[in-house]
């Protein structure tokens, strides 16, 4: 008998991404949800679900999930073996213009799936939470037991989503496994993201703002090596029913060395040097021995051929933005 997983925000990147993994196994069928909100490319996100959709193991359902009614139903209808929740409002400058839009998905959302879990008795739930909950603060790496310092809206609500899903463990046997993912990039990326940003400004030859001239470095991980480790991890190893783990590669980056790499496919667009953002922080670099200690070992993909991978997709890919 197939067991049945849900995945929000399905039509999204890292959702996206980690059912098209799942579906490879036989023994699952995949539920997948996602209100196609219009933060970034519609388009995008259809073309997604059109490549999930010619699976036979995969149903697609436009919801929200404020929507409590139409949420329930679901469970009331599958029996969830597990559960991951990708969906969220994303993006940290987008959180200074419509901070309530992550203040409904990101948080009352979250909520009423988590009183879902507990009353149908879930047994593992992932969610999405984000390297920002660190804040641009020393030292470095960032490890699992690093200070928090959360500076807008977005990270105050995924540092919210790891303390309601803390509470909601001490009284639930469901495992609850948060993933603070790190500038997560690859095939069928964000457009909202340095990279693909840089190369849908070259196709549409617009100019590239580069804030604070460059001088960012961040922990790029492949969408590969992240999704990898997410479905390596087991929570019957677990010792305890709430997890945080790091989701990174442990090499922060400065940005102009990736867009060197992107240059050499001679792609280029007009640069304008900029400040740096008020939403911006200077570096991101977070431990992964935590998460290295619990899969045992695995081997990333080096970050220059990932970057080719992400390129020589959105060349033969870009009539989807």
């Amino acid at each position: 008998m197939k067991k049945n997983i849900l995945i929000t925000g399905v039509a999204g990147f890292i959702g996206f991404s980690l059912c098209k993994e799942l579906l490879k196994d036989k023994n699952k069928r995949i539920i997948g949800i996602d209100n196609l909100n219009s933060y970034y490319s519609i388009k995008l996100k259809k073309s997604r679900l059109n490549v999930l959709r010619k699976k036979n193991d995969f149903s697609f359902f436009k919801v929200d999930l404020i929507n409590q009614k139409k949420l329930k139903s679901l469970f009331e209808r599958y029996k969830f073996e597990k559960v991951y929740n990708l969906a969220a409002q994303a993006g940290v400058r987008y959180s200074y213009i419509n901070p309530q839009s992550y203040c409904n998905s990101n948080i009352i959302g979250f909520n009423n799936l988590l009183h879902l879990i507990k009353e149908y008795n879930v047994p593992e739930f992932f969610f999405a939470s984000s390297s920002s909950v660190y804040g641009d603060s020393k030292p470095y790496p960032k490890n699992e037991k690093s200070k928090l310092y959360p500076s807008n809206i977005y990270s105050l609500s995924k540092l919210t989503n790891e303390k309601i899903a803390e509470t909601f463990s001490r009284s639930i046997k469901t495992k609850i496994i948060g993933l603070r993912f790190f500038s997560i990039y690859g095939e069928w990326g964000r457009p909202d993201m340095m990279i693909l940003k840089y190369l849908l400004a070259s196709k549409f030859n617009k100019p590239f703002e580069l804030f604070n001239y460059g001088n960012h470095y961040r922990d790029f991980t492949y969408i590969n090596d992240a999704v990898n480790l997410v479905l390596n991890i087991n929570s019957k190893l677990l010792k305890s029913n709430f997890e945080i783990f790091n989701i990174c590669s442990s090499r922060p980056i400065k940005i102009t060395k990736v867009l060197d790499i992107i240059n050499s496919f001679n792609i280029k667009t007009k640069i304008i040097q900029k400040p740096l953002h008020s939403a911006d922080v200077l570096k991101t670099y977070g431990s992964n021995n935590k998460i290295l200690k619990h899969v045992k070992y695995y081997k990333f993909t080096r970050y220059k051929d990932a970057v080719k991978n992400t390129v020589k997709w959105f060349l033969s890919n870009s009539k989807f933005f």
